[in-house]
């Protein structure tokens, strides 16, 4: 269906706000499960969609040391 007319026939849905509903004391209020089609921990009702978590950047392999020399140790000069 055509997004101008569906618009037009079914009305435009506004986004969810994300706003934290509170109660008289400034706490947050809890959703109530009895209600499965509002939200009342939300301002205008409706559950924020959630953001894709972003990948863990790689790690960087670390540098690797020189093997250690083998063989007799030269001798020291004063």
């Amino acid at each position: 269906m055509f997004n101008w007319l569906k618009k037009l026939f079914v009305g435009e849905e506004k986004p969810a706000s994300g706003v934290r509903a509170r109660n008289s004391k400034g706490h947050y209020v809890a959703d109530d499960k009895s209600t499965p089609n509002v939200n009342e921990a939300y301002v205008d009702g409706k559950t924020p969609k959630r953001k894709p978590r972003r990948k863990p950047a790689a790690k960087k392999a670390a540098p690797k040391k020189a093997p250690a020399k083998r063989g007799r140790p030269k001798k020291a000069t004063k």
